[in-house]
């Protein structure tokens, strides 16, 4: 026999097989012909090699009408069948077997533009909270149903690996593998890129010198990238300066087929900035910045879309976020506060100067000011701070002055998950500088001088930082607060302190499991009035139903203010939002962040929109705002040097730089929402009815031996997945496209509507693993 009279879809027979053989796919390599399909009756997974004398024993099974088959059977077959082409009929397939319920300009972005391209090279730079997270799993389940797409990489700031892990799989049915150091190390030696299709992993961990090789040997359906902006180059004169994470970018780019950007700042008024960053896209395509103009001008720009916030409606043609307003509270230390902070503040630049000497130490002289951003927050978390200092000094102590190296990139760390970025931190309060015994005890002594005069401010209850949050908590009334925190400390301080005021209160942070944050959101919801909460509330939880935030301390990293408002004001928040934030205007990094909050406001009103709150970090200041604080709290600079820095003219001039930076050239004006929901609507007429659906289930499912019952609720309990649809599912090619088969299934639906109404129900449609094996398993 001839390898050319096997095809895909061939039935063959032979001596190697118990059964016959459905070919998946035929492949020449040298003198032997390689067959992958599986056996028709066991649906044993084969992918073996045949020689030319091999072939020559193996038979194509004729094809001919047949008309002895069971009534049942053909009717399942012909309903697998026509599931498998629904896409041809269903243009919105994704977005009617998913758990989400997409607006206009999402579904614009998605089958109005990207699905359309035959090779996706696409950045979406909406404005934040346009729900870009739906659009890009939109994506990835249109491109996996039309098969167009099997390996997919996800790389995202490495705070955000578990919301997007999260998401993907409540709201897609989509299961994705978090690949970091922990799943490395645990397959060693192994290429673990090659390993798992389906891939979520940290911008900042793929672009290590050690890793970035294994990255390029691989290869890519598709490919996104989240918060794409951070893979920057920047042109000074003739010389291009690329960032490592660029250089990751440019790997992504050639190594994968589709590859889409994410990003609600990609401007940041540097027209070349901008050009470099598309040419991760396509590279090439832009020869010039001025060409990136002529193309807006033109609207004919292939490449991209944004869509601002104020343009953004729903079906209805109601604004989708309401307005938003943040009011400063300053306040002034006591005077037991202020000895304090001098004293501290004498501690820390002395060492800091010291440190700064060194160049082996400058890690150390950054670390210094974690006790800084300590006291910021609360009395209480600057003493839990130099206790355990303290401690591990005198660990160092005993050592006789032996010392660990702690290398790190403070903005790489910035970027690491809550409870991650905590430790490190705690290492960096073990840090000296101290070169003898002598110093050391001396460092000790003023470290324990500290101690005394942090106990004594909270054994008096005289925070006044405290007493106005209790104002602004009491100005409140009954109505839902969360209150947020950069320390784990000044957390379980503040939750006490409520708590004995009164108040119902429960707590959010890093160091609990997901599924612990979400039962938190459940209670807060619920229960309690006053939730007190670290950066990592929010990450795949909701938080829409409250519209008040009080910030107890303001992050250094501006990024992070921005990330805390986003929590709630977002889409799903019915009321207008409010946002008070305490600073201490007699501190040196409490004036500068004072007078940026007066200045952002200012901006605020001359551009007319509250926007300019999105964007503080990438847009207002730069990247300089978090070095202009530690620069202040170090008094590395004279305040009114610092001070005269942030005190930006708003003028015309500035509004226009501002409009440029924002990439308001760059935006969509017109959304055409009668076309969209006419587009919507035409989807729900050409969608599988879910009682279709669900009928060829039962149908399907107890002719395979699986056992199910209908509850009282009118959900369906699938009692027993039998082993037939399970070892299907221990394909290694299934398992990384769908995820495991259960035995059991307490409630599910094949409704989207219902499975809206009720989050603990599983939602069973394509895509899912159960239905695609019971597919499987009728084919």
């Amino acid at each position: 026999m001839h390898q050319k009279s096997i095809n895909e879809g061939s039935t063959i027979e032979g001596p190697f097989w118990s059964e016959p053989v459905e070919v998946k796919r035929v492949e020449t390599l040298g003198d032997y012909i390689r067959i992958v399909g599986a056996t028709t009756h066991s649906r044993q997974h084969i992918d073996q090699l045949l020689s030319i004398d091999d072939l020559s024993k193996v038979r194509i099974r004729d094809h001919f009408l047949d008309f002895s088959a069971k009534a049942e059977n053909v009717f399942l077959a012909l309903e697998t069948l026509r599931y498998k082409f629904a896409s041809l009929f269903d243009p919105l397939l994704a977005m009617n077997t998913s758990k989400i319920d997409p607006l206009p300009h999402q579904i614009e972005a998605t089958y109005g533009y990207i699905l359309k391209l035959p090779r996706i090279r696409f950045l979406i730079a909406d404005d934040p909270g346009a729900g870009k997270t739906i659009m890009a799993g939109l994506i990835i389940k249109e491109l996996k149903l039309r098969g167009l797409a099997k390996r997919i990489l996800i790389v995202v700031p490495g705070h955000l690996k578990d919301q997007w892990r999260r998401e993907l799989k409540d709201r897609f049915q989509e299961h994705f593998t978090v690949v970091d150091r922990g799943f490395l190390d645990a397959h060693y030696a192994e290429n673990v890129w090659q390993k798992e299709n389906q891939v979520i992993t940290s911008m900042d961990f793929a672009k290590r010198e050690e890793i970035l090789p294994t990255l390029k040997s691989v290869s890519w359906d598709l490919v996104i990238v989240d918060e794409a902006h951070k893979m920057a180059a920047y042109r000074y004169g003739d010389k291009i300066e690329k960032t490592d994470r660029y250089k990751l970018g440019e790997v992504l780019s050639s190594t994968s087929e589709h590859l889409l950007f994410l990003t609600a700042t990609p401007h940041k008024g540097d027209p070349e900035n901008f050009r470099l960053f598309l040419d991760l896209l396509m590279p090439g395509f832009f020869a010039t910045a001025e060409m990136i103009e002529e193309s807006l001008a033109n609207k004919d720009n292939p490449l991209f879309i944004r869509r601002r916030k104020e343009d953004l409606r729903d079906f209805d043609g109601r604004p989708l976020f309401p307005p938003r307003h943040v009011k400063t509270i300053k306040f002034r230390l006591s005077e037991k506060e202020k000895r304090l902070y001098n004293a501290l503040s004498e501690y820390v630049i002395t060492q800091y100067n010291k440190a700064l000497k060194s160049d082996k130490k400058r890690n150390v002289a950054f670390a210094l000011l974690i006790l800084q951003r300590r006291m910021a927050s609360s009395t209480y978390a600057l003493l839990k701070s130099l206790e355990r200092r303290k401690k591990r000094l005198e660990e160092l102590l005993d050592t006789g002055l032996e010392r660990k190296e702690l290398f790190f990139d403070i903005e790489e760390v910035e970027d690491y998950e809550e409870e991650e970025r905590w430790s490190i931190e705690e290492k960096w309060e073990g840090l000296s500088v101290s070169e003898n015994i002598e110093e050391l005890k001396k460092e000790i002594r003023t470290i324990e001088t500290l101690t005394q005069m942090a106990r004594e401010i909270l054994r008096e209850e005289n925070e006044i930082k405290l007493s106005e949050l209790k104002k602004v908590v009491e100005s409140l009334g009954n109505e839902k607060i969360i209150i947020f925190t950069e320390s784990k400390d000044t957390l379980e301080y503040l939750y006490d302190k409520i708590r004995s005021w009164g108040y119902a209160v429960n707590y959010i942070h890093g160091g609990m499991r997901l599924e612990e944050r979400v039962e938190a959101e459940k209670i807060f919801k619920n229960e309690t009035q006053i939730m007190v909460a670290t950066e990592a509330a929010g990450e795949g939880i909701n938080l829409q139903f409250c519209n008040l935030m009080i910030n107890y301390d303001i992050p250094w990293n501006p990024n992070r203010l921005e990330q805390r408002m986003g929590r709630i004001h977002r889409y799903g928040q019915q009321k207008e939002v409010y946002i008070f934030n305490l600073v201490a205007e007699d501190t040196r990094e409490g004036q500068v962040l004072s007078k940026v909050l007066d200045k952002l406001e200012e901006i605020r009103k001359a551009y007319g929109s509250d926007k300019v709150f999105d964007v503080i970090g990438e847009i207002i200041y730069g990247r300089k705002l978090a070095q202009l604080v530690l620069e202040a709290a170090a008094g590395a600079r004279s305040m009114e040097e610092i001070l005269k820095e942030i005190d930006i003219k708003v003028d015309e001039e500035y509004i226009e730089k501002i409009k440029d930076a924002l990439g308001e050239s760059l935006a969509t004006r017109f959304i055409d929402y009668t076309r969209i929901k006419e587009m919507a609507e035409k989807a729900k007429e050409y969608r599988l009815i879910p009682e279709y659906v669900e009928e060829f289930f039962k149908r399907a499912f107890q002719k395979a031996g699986g056992r199910f019952r209908v509850r009282r609720d009118g959900f369906i309990a699938v009692e027993f997945v039998p082993y037939e649809i399970r070892k299907i599912a221990e394909d290694i090619e299934f398992k990384n496209s769908f995820g495991i088969v259960l035995k059991s299934y307490p409630k599910i639906t094949f409704d989207k509507e219902i499975a809206f109404r009720n989050p603990d129900a599983e939602f069973v449609s394509f895509g899912h693993p159960l239905f695609e094996a019971l597919l499987e398993w009728v084919r």
